[in-house]
């Protein structure tokens, strides 16, 4: 298996405590029925912070990367609800990826996530993509672990939305490893060694890159709305 599709939204943020239990609401019967019902969006999934900080992770899965332009997304984008525009100002700090899935092997959607942003070093982009795609290939086999992505960043030739004057200015990932699993442990040992910031450097990539380990919240496909 793979992620359903060629292309993913994938965003970070953090919500603040005291707006977790509107935002979950908000979040489940709202906001994944409006963006599941876009022709294009596969599957959502939504993770939340391991450290039980206020740290949220999600990814959508969408069938081709057109669709981050598509007439019907920027509607959506253009036109948020009341409830959205009330919960959209609560996105604090928001990174968003909208990109390409460069590798993609195993499962989409498991209890425990890792997620790397990172970027290549100046003329390092094939090596490293090289030295991750031999991870995603083989950690998916890993004991503890059953799924692993690799999505690079393509900023789409859209003006700026309505639901991104709300927030303010989006912070970009350039590249970002995503690994499943069902075993912290197995997960926080792969973040201290092979994706570890010396490790990662030492593939090709650049320093400073960001990793965080989330837990499942939620996920859902279009069928799952129906």
């Amino acid at each position: 298996m793979a992620l359903l599709g060629k292309a993913a939204l994938a965003m970070w943020w953090n919500m603040a405590a005291e707006m977790r239990s509107e935002f979950e609401d908000w979040h489940s019967h709202e906001h994944f029925p409006e963006r599941l019902a876009i022709p294009g969006f596969r599957r959502a999934s939504r993770f939340t912070s391991a450290q039980h900080d206020d740290s949220v992770f999600v990814m959508y899965e969408l069938e081709s990367y057109e669709i981050l332009s598509s007439p019907a997304y920027l509607a959506s984008l253009n036109a948020p609800s009341p409830w959205s525009t009330r919960m959209m100002p609560h996105h604090r700090h928001m990174v968003r990826c909208q990109a390409r899935v460069l590798e993609s092997c195993g499962v989409a959607v498991a209890r425990q996530a890792l997620t790397m942003r990172l970027s290549p070093a100046p003329g390092r982009d094939d090596d490293l993509r090289a030295a991750l795609r031999s991870l995603v290939e083989t950690l998916p086999m890993r004991p503890g672990l059953t799924g692993a992505h690799l999505l690079r960043h393509e900023t789409p030739a859209i003006a700026q939305t309505t639901e991104q004057k709300i927030r303010g200015s989006d912070q970009v990932a350039d590249w970002v490893f995503v690994t499943l699993g069902y075993d912290p442990a197995a997960l926080d040992a792969l973040a201290k060694g092979e994706l570890a910031e010396a490790s990662l450097v030492a593939l090709g990539a650049a320093p400073g890159p960001i990793n965080g380990s989330f837990a499942l919240s939620s996920s859902a496909t279009p069928a799952d709305m129906a």
